[in-house]
């Protein structure tokens, strides 16, 4: 059997795996006032999620009770006040004033800019569980001269701040004072009486089936047009699909190859765009395995990108040679790695492969849980077993692949390899944390212990450039340092699709990466007898 047919085989052989029927969840028919969705299938989150300082994803839901001081528009090309009605930035781009609007929270409390310096302040520090503190070093003091002012002062300029700040949902210090900043991130409240100033409040939870959330009367947008809005929890995407078609649920995300059954139907429409998010193979590089960079390089020559884009996606996403593909900061002359696994043959036998590893299974960790996923995993097993590199994929829930990738010890072998996803935008600086020195465990989510000093320069070199006309240079010189010494082994970005039911009126879902958030109004969605 040649290359080809081994290869066509297994993608078969993960798809018919991948797609057997499961039982569907059965739920009363939405209320004409009240809408379902599958907010959190797919990229958009995980069950149980409440708290927005842990939280990488999930930003579609959590943005329609809590919000941040500024968000993006719908489009993700601006930065856009929410909580704060205007801001103002010094010429030396060291100090940030927020002019507050008048708003409460869900108990009729009014919020205000101790709750903002608050809010600051438990994202800054760690111990709170927070994934944002690694990006918020650069603020070295947080004021609040009256109720309606916040004023941020940096210790340096960073060009990456108001993206960062669209992520820092605000939180009622009245509410979470009195709570020890290292007992705050699994407390109770967050899954039983968070309390926002977003449009909808949340009522009730339902332990791995719904949460609900009903109208804000008091809103300053206006009364919401529904009553409620409850996020559905389903085992897997088949499901939601299921109760999308069955008129349960009115939204839910869907990967590429499940689009066939929406396109062409008047009751559905489909939402798509660019997911902003690479996605990789993470090589942990405490591991020795992964020291010879002909290794590395190896694994890129081995994996026919295109084949996988084609055969899986569609065609509906772009091989990414670093951590971005638009066009302004890739540069023109980066390797490509086209497939060619006599290449990758022979990088491994002058480095020595046999020696290094061999035959020796790798597990290839991954918090991806779709068919989708599933059948691009094992598409990337069959191609690397044909140049001799033996991974054995695993597929676990999000809080499991956090556990292991963020505590995993260096002189063990707790993961070798992960494929994962990162955002590259709508600001680029957003990949900072997945790959800077600085950001290593615990001080940040770089899990692959990527310690690249070129790499860490060309980072750094790129959050302190204020200058929009560099900004793009700066970035230039982090995807060839990425291209060239591969911290990751980068794939692809691909396209995200949402559905949702043509009776939903003046709903925005923006396929954005992390769920958002965005400027998406809540208060206006309604539905349709």
């Amino acid at each position: 059997m040649n290359r080809l047919a081994r290869l066509s085989s297994a993608i078969t052989l993960a798809a018919m795996m991948a797609t057997t029927a499961v039982p569907v969840f059965v739920a009363a028919r939405a209320q004409a006032a009240t809408l379902s969705g599958g907010f959190d299938v797919g990229p958009g989150g995980f069950q149980g999620n409440f708290n927005p300082l842990a939280a990488t994803s999930g930003f579609t839901w959590l943005s329609i009770y809590f919000e941040p001081l500024v968000t993006y528009d719908e489009k993700l090309q601006k930065v856009v006040g929410k909580l704060a009605s205007s801001y103002e930035v010094t010429p030396d781009k060291l100090t940030y004033t927020f002019k507050l609007a008048d708003a409460k929270w869900h108990d009729g409390k009014p919020f205000t800019a101790k709750d903002a310096k608050f809010t600051m302040g438990l994202a800054q520090n760690a111990k709170t569980g927070s994934v944002l503190a690694a990006r918020l070093t650069a603020v070295s003091s947080v004021e609040a001269p009256d109720d309606k002012t916040l004023v941020i002062k940096l210790s340096a300029p960073s060009a990456s701040l108001m993206d960062t700040l669209t992520k820092v949902m605000m939180l009622p210090e009245h509410a979470l004072s009195q709570i020890p900043a290292d007992q705050l991130a699994k407390n109770s409240w967050w899954s039983t009486s968070p309390i926002g100033t977003g449009p909808f409040k949340f009522t009730k939870y339902v332990n791995d089936q719904y949460v609900e959330l009903a109208a804000n009367a008091d809103y300053r947008g206006g009364k919401p047009a529904l009553e409620k809005i409850i996020n559905r929890y389903f085992a897997n995407p088949a499901a939601a699909i299921a109760a999308l078609r069955a008129g349960e649920i009115q939204f839910t995300y869907v990967d590429a190859n499940d689009l066939t059954a929406f396109k062409d139907s008047s009751d559905f429409k489909v939402i798509e765009g660019d997911s902003f998010v690479v996605n990789y193979l993470g090589f942990n590089h405490d591991s020795p395995i992964w020291k010879d960079l002909r290794v590395r390089q190896a694994v890129m020559y081995a994996i026919n990108r295109d084949a996988i884009i084609q055969s899986l996606y569609g065609g509906a996403a772009k091989q990414a040679n670093c951590a971005y593909v638009a066009d302004q900061i890739v540069p023109k002359d980066v390797e490509t790695y086209a497939y060619d696994p006599e290449k990758a043959k022979a990088l491994l036998a002058e480095a020595g492969w046999d020696k290094i590893n061999g035959d020796k299974p790798i597990t290839l960790l991954t918090y991806y849980t779709t068919p989708l996923a599933a059948n691009v995993m094992a598409a990337v097993q069959a191609m690397l077993a044909q140049v001799g590199i033996n991974v054995t994929p695993r597929a676990v829930d999000t809080p499991t692949y956090n556990s292991i990738v963020l505590n995993a010890k260096p002189d063990t072998a707790q993961f070798q390899m992960v494929y994962a996803g990162l955002q590259n935008g709508p600001d680029p600086g957003s990949i900072n944390v997945g790959l800077n020195e600085k950001q290593i465990p615990p001080a940040g989510p770089n899990v692959a212990r990527v310690r690249m000093p070129d790499l860490t320069k060309a980072l750094d070199a790129a959050l302190a450039e204020t200058d929009a006309g560099k900004r793009d240079a700066r970035y230039q010189d982090v995807c060839k340092v990425m291209n060239s010494q591969l911290p990751w082994g980068t794939l692809w970005v691909a396209n995200r699709y949402g559905v949702v039911s043509s009776k939903l009126k003046d709903f925005v879902w923006t396929p954005a990466p992390g769920g958002g958030p965005y400027e998406a109004q809540p208060e206006k969605w309604a539905i349709s007898e």
